[in-house]
């Protein structure tokens, strides 16, 4: 066994070991894939055990591999705290889910001004289903979501902050028929069709939180459609469909559409910080600090009495109020 390991080598055999792909752990390294297998190769030289078993289609890890796994992760953890504890951390990366949703920008922006000297990386990829996999392998650092719609196996490893009660919406073509009220009642809705991204493996939170809406209200969900990328795709699609699309109030009309709060009763998004537990940064700190800051001065978590959300938010939220 070698006297010293460098951490360098254990980083590259836990990409490689949760990608299962050194081309994708190569990318997520910023590194040459040959420099990447270099490494690897190099820990089993050192270890004196073979990590993988690569074959022209798959990589796999072998028993010497899983039984490292653990412990290489336990001293990258270390490692990151050690750096953070001295100014030196890595950047900070946070999924924003969508350039439309305003409340994780808003934290963000914020977090940056209270720790300017931290590098905190923003990404717009995916819903909270979609990102709790990449948070839980250390992939991501954080995200905003609907905690109480992950399933019980995504939430295992992760934490949250409770941010923002956040007021919902629908987003309409300007020739629909509610576009012309200030406000939607949401029995108005009664007969609609309405897009809440049915069959988008990403944001499978957001079609649950939307079925528990219109249960009974005689509103149906719409049929999943290809994933819009981009606003003139969103457009588009919008336009061929005229389905009016659930949202919320922060979300930015687009050309030829409005938006329209949702009342009687007014639903509610519920909005979390969440990362995965055991979580060392300082640029994290800063999140938390935004969070809870911004919801104390806008009132985000404070719910108005017509407000509407389902019991089981209700206890994700009140259990870190």
């Amino acid at each position: 066994m070698p006297a010293h390991l460098d951490p360098r080598l254990l980083r590259a055999f836990v990409a490689v070991a949760e990608e299962l792909h050194f081309t994708r752990a190569a990318v997520r390294l910023y590194v040459a894939q040959q420099a990447l297998s270099r490494d690897v190769r190099r820990l089993e030289r050192e270890l004196g055990a073979d990590l993988f078993v690569r074959t022209t289609r798959q990589v796999t890890l072998t028993a010497d591999g899983e039984r490292l796994l653990p412990h290489a992760r336990r001293v990258l953890e270390a490692q990151d705290a050690l750096l953070a504890a001295f100014g030196q951390a890595r950047p900070l990366l946070v999924d924003l889910n969508s350039p439309g949703l305003a409340t994780g920008r808003r934290v963000l922006h914020r977090a940056r001004e209270l720790a300017p000297e931290q590098e905190l990386m923003a990404r717009y990829e995916s819903g909270l289903t979609g990102a709790a996999g990449d948070l839980a392998a250390g992939r991501l650092d954080a995200s905003f979501g609907r905690f109480a719609g992950l399933d019980p196996a995504l939430r295992a490893p992760l934490d949250h902050q409770p941010v923002r009660y956040e007021p919902m919406a629908l987003v309409l073509p300007e020739g629909h028929r509610l576009a012309s009220l200030a406000a939607v009642p949401l029995a108005a809705l009664a007969g609609e069709t309405v897009y809440a991204g049915a069959g988008n493996p990403r944001t499978p939170e957001w079609t649950d939180l939307a079925r528990r809406l219109f249960d009974g209200r005689g509103v149906e969900i719409a049929p999943p459609a290809p994933l819009a990328v981009g606003e003139e795709e969103f457009q588009r699609l919008m336009a061929k469909t005229g389905h009016p699309v659930l949202a919320v109030v922060d979300f930015p009309a687009m050309p030829g559409t409005v938006v329209r709060p949702l009342v009687d009763p007014v639903p509610l998004s519920p909005v979390s910080l969440v990362w995965r537990k055991g979580l060392v940064h300082p640029g994290f700190d800063a999140l938390r600090r935004a969070a809870a800051e911004l919801a104390a001065a806008e009132n985000w978590l404070r719910r108005p009495s017509e407000g509407w959300i389902p019991a089981t938010d209700e206890r994700a939220m009140a259990s870190h109020n």
